[in-house]
């Protein structure tokens, strides 16, 4: 049951590969626009904050075709990129842009929370020690809302992890390219006797996500703690 083919195993380690650098790649990113929708005020603020969100609600599908239309190599991007040796359609590469764009909203969600709970006031002391508005952000800030961030890589990463709509639209379903977890249990499932590699793989995408989701747990309960040890 649990002995694993080499094509199993190349599916899981490419699938946390991917998950892994679409939430490092999303975390500045994450950070500055989590921030911005937490604190700052512009014109077209809540227009930006429902495009960020938007993965949430659209169909993956619909996700992995803009990227498609975007980046592939006949798209608006595509070759000029291609120009510059990077290819993303029916790359890993591109797999993990796909999980990036969908894990994106759950990390900034996250942020912004913890952003927003963050004492003012003792920003305002940071400043008026002369500190600058960056130094303030970074050794003050940024560490206060440090359990939201870590929330949000986990998710992020959960969210990654689990990705198969626009993963599979925009990257196609190629075996040890772009063959996820998701999408090798897609395939297993449309070949007879296919239940048992389905089933394994389902297994860990299962034990993987619920591990994910403890942590981000246990971060949000020591953060809650440490919050009130100060009140």
């Amino acid at each position: 049951m649990f002995d694993f083919s080499p094509g199993e195993w190349t599916a899981i380690f490419l699938s946390l590969r991917i998950a892994i650098v679409a939430t490092v790649a999303s975390l500045p990113f994450a950070i500055l626009t989590a921030y911005a929708l937490a604190r700052w005020s512009f014109p077209g603020k809540t227009l930006f904050n429902g495009f960020v969100h938007l993965p949430l609600v659209m169909p993956p599908v619909v996700t992995g075709f803009i990227l498609l239309i975007l980046f592939g190599r006949r798209g608006t991007f595509g070759p000029f990129l291609e120009s510059l040796g990077i290819v993303l359609a029916f790359r890993w590469t591109g797999a993990a842009l796909a999980c990036a764009v969908m894990g994106f909203p759950l990390m900034v969600r996250a942020m912004r929370l913890s952003f927003e709970n963050v004492d003012r006031r003792l920003e305002l002391a940071s400043g008026t020690l002369g500190a600058s508005k960056l130094w303030t952000f970074a050794v003050v800030t940024l560490p206060l809302a440090t359990p939201g961030v870590v929330v949000g890589c986990i998710l992020g990463f959960a969210r990654a992890l689990g990705e198969f709509g626009a993963t599979i639209t925009f990257v196609s379903n190629i075996p040890g390219e772009t063959q996820t977890i998701s999408a090798a249990i897609y395939t297993f499932t449309q070949v007879p006797g296919g239940d048992e590699g389905a089933m394994r793989l389902t297994l860990v995408a299962v034990v993987i996500a619920l591990a994910a989701l403890m942590a981000s747990e246990l971060v949000q309960h020591y953060a809650d703690r440490r919050v009130a040890s100060f009140e």
